[in-house]
């Protein structure tokens, strides 16, 4: 049976994906990047999964629904100029024609970093890459970065610490299978990624998490730490895996290097002093180092509940400190690795849009780098631009007399998606101009000046890179509504309106990837040995693949790790609380996470009819004593205030919540925007801000006065 737009969210029948017709291409969702087949229909087009190892041949909610964009009444499908206020449909040529002159003459009167350019985790690589070259090459500017700075930056920053390389998962997902204990920080891989799950051990599953989520149901045994306090937990387990004698001495000595300062921080937090702090009992701090010292094999798996805070690179590098201690990164069936979450959030740091990066996780600052990348692009290395703001640093300028007063956005939705978003939103209504690529009007694009209607996922080909590393093609399944274009079309169209030659900047994604291909030759993330044809052909390529008969390198760690001595690096790191303690003023932790039905700022999934049904709204989610002492019960509206902002939305009681936090969904809008509370304090390494703490209080909504009882 094969499912259309309109489909439950599972398979009824369990019909063989292997007797299926269609595009063999890959879910436009999350990292996972589940296995599928698109056949276009009379109505648009259907969905079915194919066997893939990822996904093993399911699809969550999301995917089985993920047609029904293609086809949904708020797709774009002609540009938009604001005429007088109001955005009014134009021509393709006068739409880039108003952005190219409005660039040009800003850039003229306040220079190239006048400019500024914000692009997406979910691009693909062929997009992420042209976007870097158009920012550099095009525009000159070096204001340019992502939405995924949100996304994985903390865990890339620690990875590179301690192994050398940013390699979110660096082995295959179905490696898993031969754990006996997989411990996962600050992850819900049920609702962000429900395939993911059957990877995970029946028994032996250990989640730290400050919420009881449906993945945390699952395990066998739950840590749940408040919120912030995650890096002090990890001291403290690392305390107990060597005062309890769990340390792998043979393993610390031959590959590792950094333990003796690390235990010299870590000696003064024992179990029972951290228990004070993060309100989890010593003994299962005790209980958890055993068990994953006792297993076979092991993994530590770490996600944005540990990275998105001031100091997230510090917290996971506590993390792998324990993995290392335990003797698992770079031995065959345990490790270490990093739960990606946006569909390229891998691939889409490595090729260029990231403030600091040249194609091939080169860094811009590098003078050998900046010569290979000027040559493969046929410029003077002098006139790239050096590294520029990180993503919130440039939206937190946008518009003033030191940052850009003008902004390109590419597959991103930061008036919603960034914290301190109301902050967000004014800087963006400040910029003296905004154009926007989506495939919907989302809250951003309805702020631009022009917003240019743009392919999406089953209408064009590209490549991703998933969770494990693993380059993937997605092929088009059908042509796109007439008067779209793809996002490689629309910076060909401006780049040759700003005087640069046409064959610089070409719009067939495999002749983009050709060209990525040699720009990456020798980097960390090397893909010049992959080719379109390889892909076709179903060879699973793990970067680097440094040569066309390379068989790509699934686990890079086994032998060596990245660093010039081949050994990991313990890295000693203090804890220091959150940066927004709680107060009188504000007494309560907001944390804030995903839900199964909606993804990230939810433009997408909130224009598909099926998944709002799931998850229409947003709601404020705490223990039934919490809501008593404010005066509130389920289905309440409740106010949830903190020092930048507001929200309004439904109680939902859950007496497994702790009572000192109450937890909001972040993909809706309006007075439901949970970013409005979240605070931008940023990680001095990844600048990665603290999206999962923040002080705030809580208060029932005051009533219109049609509403109050007199």
């Amino acid at each position: 049976m094969t499912v259309t737009a309109g489909a439950a969210a599972a398979n009824p029948t369990g019909a063989d994906p292997a007797m299926a017709t269609g595009a063999a291409t890959h879910c436009p969702y999350c990292a996972l990047q589940c296995g599928m087949r698109v056949t276009p229909a009379d109505s648009g087009a259907t969905v079915e999964p194919r066997q893939f190892p990822t996904n093993g041949g399911g699809m969550c909610q999301k995917g089985w629904t993920s047609a029904a964009l293609l086809t949904s009444p708020a797709r774009l499908t002609t540009p938009l100029v604001r005429v007088d206020g109001e955005l009014t449909p134009a021509r393709w040529d006068d739409a880039l024609d108003v952005v190219a002159t409005r660039l040009c003459d800003i850039r003229e009167r306040r220079g190239a970093d006048a400019v500024g350019v914000f692009g997406g985790g979910g691009l693909t690589n062929e997009k992420c890459y042209a976007l870097g070259k158009f920012a550099r090459i095009a525009l000159g500017t070096s204001q340019i970065d992502y939405n995924g700075r949100f996304c994985m930056s903390s865990a890339a920053a620690a990875g590179i610490k301690a192994f050398g390389m940013d390699r979110g998962m660096p082995f295959p997902v179905t490696d898993l299978a031969e754990a006996d204990a997989i411990l996962l920080i600050g992850s819900n891989p049920a609702e962000t990624m429900p395939p993911f799950v059957q990877h995970l051990p029946q028994d032996g599953l250990i989640v730290v998490d400050p919420r009881r989520t449906p993945t945390a149901e699952q395990a066998g045994l739950h840590l749940q730490p408040a919120p912030g306090t995650d890096l002090a937990l990890a001291l403290g387990i690392l305390h107990a895996v060597v005062a309890d004698g769990h340390l792998d001495q043979s393993y610390v000595d031959a590959r590792t290097t950094g333990f003796d300062e690390t235990w010299r921080v870590v000696a003064g937090w024992w179990p029972e002093r951290v228990e004070r702090i993060t309100g989890v009992a010593a003994a299962d701090q005790r209980r958890l180092a055993a068990r994953l010292a006792a297993a076979r094999n092991a993994y530590v798996l770490t996600a944005r509940g540990t990275e998105q805070h001031a100091s997230g690179v510090d917290t996971v590098s506590a993390w792998i400190n324990i993995a290392l201690a335990l003797g698992l990164p770079g031995s065959h069936g345990s490790g270490y690795g990093c739960l990606t979450g946006q569909g390229n959030g891998q691939g889409g740091r490595e090729h260029g849009q990231k403030a600091d990066q040249l194609p091939g996780y080169r860094k811009l600052d590098d003078p050998a780098a900046r010569d290979y990348v000027a040559g493969v692009w046929g410029v003077d290395p002098d006139s790239l631009p050096a590294p520029g703001r990180s993503a919130y640093e440039l939206l937190d300028v946008l518009g003033t007399d030191d940052g850009p007063r003008a902004l390109l956005v590419f597959g991103s939705n930061p008036v919603v998606s960034a914290p301190h978003a109301g902050h967000v939103a004014e800087r963006l209504a400040s910029l003296d101009f905004l154009a926007v690529a989506d495939i919907v009007l989302s809250e951003t694009a309805a702020m631009a000046d022009v917003v240019l209607p743009v392919t999406q996922w089953a209408e064009e080909t590209g490549t991703m890179t998933n969770l494990e590393g693993r380059i993937l093609l997605r092929t088009k399944a059908l042509d796109p509504p007439d008067g779209v274009r793809s996002d490689l079309d629309v910076l060909h169209g401006l780049a040759a309106r700003l005087g640069q030659p046409s064959e610089r900047f070409p719009t067939d994604p495999e002749e983009v990837f050709t060209e990525l291909r040699e720009a990456s030759r020798g980097g960390v993330a090397d893909y010049s040995g992959v080719t379109y044809q390889r892909l076709r052909d179903g060879e699973a390529l793990h970067w680097p693949v440094p040569d066309v008969e390379h068989p790509g390198t699934p686990r890079p760690f086994l032998d060596r790790f990245h660093h010039p001595d081949g050994r990991a690096r313990f890295l000693p790191v203090r804890y220091h609380g959150p940066a927004e303690p709680v107060d009188d003023e504000y007494p309560l932790i907001a944390t804030t996470g995903r839900l199964l039905a909606q993804y990230q700022s939810g433009a997408q999934t909130r224009a598909i009819e099926e998944l709002c049904a799931v998850a229409p709204e947003g709601f404020v989610e705490m223990h039934p004593d919490t809501a008593e002492r404010h005066g509130l019960a389920a289905g309440d509206t409740a106010r949830v205030v903190s020092r930048r902002g507001e929200v309004e939305a439904p109680v939902r009681l859950t007496s497994t919540a702790r009572q000192d936090t109450v937890f909001l969904p972040f993909h809706f809008t309006g007075a439901q925007r949970a970013n409005l509370l979240t605070n931008p304090a940023l990680d001095p390494v990844s600048r990665m801000p603290e999206f999962k703490v923040c002080a705030v209080r809580l208060e029932p909504a005051v009533r219109s006065g049609a509403d109050v009882d007199m």
